[in-house]
Order: structure tokens, then C-alpha cells, then sequence
């Protein structure tokens, strides 16, 4: 069942749709991350800001180093966290979907690795919420307008309560760890 329910994803992600998607701290609007079209629907289902970034999940330091430059210091910190956290990079390399920085996280959820893998590339992960609304704790509160947008819904853990953002942190050139989000 899992499979399908991330075939169905993949096919919807593949195809420059949206998808909601439980990922390992919010109900979570996701696209292809490097897609610009698909990035724009989920901005304007949000009725977000276009200058707010939004986070990408990928599933491993490898698939990290093929869209960033990952300093040592990342590494050793990405290895030993326990903690959902959000890093914010500034070197990009092949990912034109985001210019001056991007913010990634690798998710210790089995739903949203098996979901990266398969597709082989980082997808979005913002709240399911508009912009400037509380976040919805159950999929049950996920504002109908919202799910009437997108084209996916993976319906698996319906009833988890998802309730902790990710921290956001920047790490510094000297190694410094600067807590934007905690």
C-alpha cells in the first residue's frame, strides 16, 4: 500500500502537479523543487508572498552535494542532529529554481525518504496552511479551499497529529550555528 500511495505521488510530481504529503513535522504542500511552474502553483495555492522562501526536502548528503556546496561543518551537524532541522545554504549549484539560498532539510520519516527517492529529486515542503494562518495540526483542519487546489492527496497518516515546525539554522563560515527559527 505504501508503494502505491508513493507511485500515485511521484506520477502527480513528475507531471509538475502539488501534492499534501505528511512529512516528518507538518502537514506539508509539496512540488517538484527544481520545477519554476510547479513552485509557482504552490505560491499562489498559499497565497503567499513570492519573496518568502520555501524549504525542499532531499533524502541524503548525496542528493545535498548535487544541489549544494555542503561545507564540513554541515556534514558533521547533518550526522549527529536529532532534531528536525532546516539549514539554510547560500553555494547552490544546479537547482535555477533558487538563486541566493536555499533551505533544506533531510527528513527522518520513512514516508517522505521513500517519496525523494522514488522521485529522485528534492520536492517543497510548506505547511498546508494560506500564508499567515495557523498550521493545521490534523488533516482534518486542512482548509477545504486549499485541498480543492492541489492535485494530490497522499492519505497516510490521517489521523497523526503534526505539530512541530523544523528549526531553521544557518551555519556560519567559522562554524558558528545561527538559530533563525527554533
Amino acid at each position: 500500500m505504501l508503494n502505491t500511495i508513493i507511485d500515485e505521488a511521484v506520477e502527480i510530481l513528475e507531471k509538475g502537479g502539488t501534492i499534501i504529503y505528511p512529512s516528518d513535522t507538518l502537514w506539508a504542500l509539496g512540488c517538484d523543487a527544481t520545477n519554476n511552474s510547479a513552485i509557482n502553483k504552490i505560491i499562489e495555492i498559499k497565497k503567499r508572498d513570492r519573496k518568502l522562501p520555501l524549504i525542499c526536502l532531499m533524502s541524503s548528503i548525496e542528493m545535498l552535494e548535487r544541489y549544494v556546496y555542503v561545507g564540513n561543518e554541515e556534514k558533521k551537524f547533518l550526522k549527529s542532529n536529532n532534531f528536525p532541522t532546516t539549514i539554510i545554504f547560500e553555494k547552490i549549484k544546479n537547482f535555477s529554481t533558487f538563486k541566493n539560498s536555499v533551505a533544506i532539510r533531510i527528513p527522518d520519516n520513512l514516508f517522505c525518504q521513500n517519496l525523494i527517492k522514488k522521485f529522485n529529486k528534492p520536492i517543497t515542503s510548506t505547511s498546508v496552511n494560506f500564508s499567515g494562518q495557523k498550521s493545521p495540526n490534523y488533516f482534518r483542519e486542512i482548509d477545504p479551499d486549499i485541498l480543492d487546489r492541489v492535485n494530490h492527496i497522499s492519505k497516510i497518516g490521517l489521523n497523526k497529529k503534526m505539530s512541530k515546525a523544523s528549526r531553521i539554522i544557518k551555519i556560519l563560515e567559522d562554524g558558528t550555528i545561527k538559530i533563525l527559527r527554533s
